[in-house]
């Protein structure tokens, strides 16, 4: 005979925490999925785990910076003219220092260096990198966040690095993902094959499934640029600013790059840095930045260009180009386009 132990001073197992899955890791899901990769031979696996391994430090770092002295400027710019945070040149030591030890990656391209680091090892692959994407937030607690791209190198292993290794389209990409430092810690990444996203559990120490083969939406209604720099933006792209508030888009702009682009991803929506007189070839990096963003908002259902070209399909002539940037969800993008197109 069967024993009943539900009583109502036994609360039954499948009500109970414990019984809960814990869900899907990103070491395991890595595993899982190594044979989508173009080269499966372990060493992208590795170096994803050597970027999420840095992520995890960096996290900590942002999280107990209002606690120690690691907040503000270290009185100094990069190359692109950005004064540099402290957890700027923190971040680029950490991820820096992953991916040396880790052995897969050859060279290093960085927002917050002048020219590429030769790792001087046989890595099959390069990395490019903002190590701390609106580090300008970190003061007033505002989310953040860390974007990267990886390629595989064309010269041989074994010589130096030489500039067709770095200067790459970003239709040459391997993998592509960000981490955001929010409310809670998410990595998303792409390898060609979909977008998935991972929630770090602090108390475990890893990241966990928790955005599985993510879509964005086709269409949106939030679009997000710095309406403050309007007067210097061209006549079609206040003539599209105007179309959205024609069509009662809501205006959301946060200011870090990743946040905006997160929320989008999820929501539907358009982010926006177009061209300025300031800045008449935009003010985002190629390299690192946008490649990633238009990588991942691809494989999600969306689209990036400049207001003319695709993104991925640029190539870029020097290490810290700059460009125009639509990437979202497709119907905003390609309207944007259309207007662009129709001046």
């Amino acid at each position: 005979m069967q024993r009943s132990f539900n009583n109502a001073n036994t609360p039954s197992i499948e009500s109970s925490r414990i019984a809960v899955p814990i869900g899907t890791t990103l070491d395991r899901f890595i595993k899982n999925n190594q044979d989508q990769f173009a080269y499966a031979s372990g060493e992208l696996s590795q170096l994803l785990r050597d970027i999420a391994l840095a992520s995890k430090v960096v996290n900590r770092e942002v999280n107990k910076a209002g606690l120690i002295d690691i907040m503000g400027a270290v009185g100094s710019q990069n190359l692109a003219g950005d004064d540099q945070q402290k957890l700027d040149v923190l971040a680029n030591i950490r991820f820096t220092r992953a991916l040396t030890k880790g052995g897969e990656a050859s060279a290093l391209v960085s927002e917050e260096l002048d020219t590429f680091v030769d790792l001087n090892n046989d890595g099959k692959y390069v990395i490019a990198i903002d190590p701390l994407d609106g580090s300008s937030n970190i003061d007033v607690n505002v989310s953040i966040g860390t974007i990267f791209s990886i390629y595989r190198r064309k010269s041989p292993v074994g010589t130096p690095i030489q500039e067709e290794d770095i200067l790459q389209p970003g239709s040459e990409q391997v993998a592509a993902g960000y981490v955001l430092y929010g409310s809670s810690t998410m990595l998303v990444y792409t390898t060609g094959h979909g977008v998935n996203g991972f929630t770090y559990e602090p108390t475990l120490g890893e990241y966990f499934l928790s955005h599985p083969d993510m879509r964005m939406p086709v269409d949106g209604k939030i679009y997000s640029v710095n309406e403050g720099s309007a007067n210097s933006f061209s006549a079609p792209m206040k003539a599209y600013i105007q179309y959205c508030k024609d069509q009662r888009y809501t205006a959301r702009y946060i200011g870090s790059l990743v946040a905006d682009f997160h929320r989008n991803l999820l929501k539907g929506g358009i982010y926006i840095y177009p061209a300025t007189a300031k800045d008449p070839k935009g003010k985002l990096r190629l390299i690192y930045e946008c490649n990633a963003l238009a990588f991942i908002a691809e494989q999600a259902g969306g689209a990036a260009t400049n207001g003319h070209e695709r993104i991925l399909d640029l190539t870029p002539a020097t290490l810290h180009q700059r460009t125009a940037f639509y990437v979202g969800s497709l119907n905003m993008v390609e309207k944007a386009g259309e207007l662009e197109s129709a001046s």
